[in-house]
């Protein structure tokens, strides 16, 4: 193979490689999610193994709530991981909010790798009993 040849193919190699690891960190894993409605509002419980509060973002823009979050895989001092299954450790969804919800009035928790976030229902989007009067 002419020396030409060679640095072409190490300069395609490096090229690949660098592609590979760019795609490999836009991997984003979606948190499994179990949704819940009552009378009261909605309440969303994402399962995020491996994420704190401090890399966890909640956000609501416009009609859509946006959940982040990075999974921290701690390893003891001294050693590194040979493989690992985990192709990535960014978590991302969104959803879509009804108008009927007081977005301003969202309470959300973060215990053993749950998040749970509850979003109320507007006064008037609750159902309510109606007193009958006899005449």
């Amino acid at each position: 193979m002419s020396e030409a040849n060679a640095e072409n193919k190490d300069v395609v190699t490096r090229e690949n490689s660098e592609v590979q690891k760019q795609q490999e960190s836009e991997i984003v894993l979606r948190a499994p999610v179990d949704i819940y409605e009552n009378a009261e509002g909605i309440t969303l419980l994402a399962d995020m193994p491996g994420v704190n509060k401090d890399s966890l973002s909640l956000q609501v823009d416009k009609d859509s709530l946006i959940v982040e979050g990075e999974a921290r895989i701690d390893m003891p001092e001294g050693m590194e991981a040979l493989y690992a299954d985990v192709r990535s450790t960014r978590y991302q969804r969104s959803f879509a909010l009804s108008g009927e919800l007081e977005t301003d009035r969202i309470e959300a928790s973060l215990k053993d790798g749950v998040l749970r976030v509850h979003i109320p229902k507007r006064a008037e989007a609750r159902p309510r009993k109606i007193e009958i009067h006899t005449g």
